[in-house]
């Protein structure tokens, strides 16, 4: 690594440790020329796929934005942040699990649906009426049809 006071392209780790969170080594640098010392991090980076959008442009993956949709589906229901987190972690794994370098908005609300579906109905049935765009009440109907045993 390079020294960011000499810019020299040698350096010696002396020390490596964990991080605090366990996310990420901490590493101690000397460099080799003027001898001063810098921390270094090193992170595992993920790539997700990017989404493209109905109108065909593309976004980076936000799991702010995810988490946020979750949220909004999830408003005033007994779910706890912490499924909300566990689900957002299943999605993840399914988008990184699939190896693409792309994902429509679709399936990737797909996805989400299905999350919540496992998690709550009420939220899943919110989503679902924003994400298809329900024109009226008997596609809501529909959807509600899906949730309950037939007789």
């Amino acid at each position: 690594m390079k020294c960011p006071f000499c810019h020299h392209p040698e350096t010696t780790v002396s020390d490596s440790r964990v991080a605090e969170e366990g996310d990420a080594v901490k590493r101690r640098r000397r460099c080799d020329a003027c001898e001063r010392r810098f921390t270094t991090y090193e992170r595992v980076e993920l790539s997700l796929p990017t989404v493209v959008k109905k109108n065909g442009c593309r976004a980076d993956y936000e799991r702010s934005k995810l988490r946020n949709s979750m949220r909004l589906a999830l408003r005033k229901r007994p779910v706890s942040a912490e499924t909300v987190d566990q689900a957002i972690m299943h999605i993840e794994e399914k988008l990184l699990a699939r190896n693409e370098k792309e994902i429509s908005s679709n399936q990737l609300g797909e996805l989400v649906m299905h999350e919540l579906k496992n998690l709550d109905n009420i939220a899943y049935i919110r989503f679902a009426s924003v994400y298809k765009s329900f024109e009226d009440v008997s596609q809501f109907d529909d959807m509600l049809q899906t949730l309950t045993p037939r007789k």
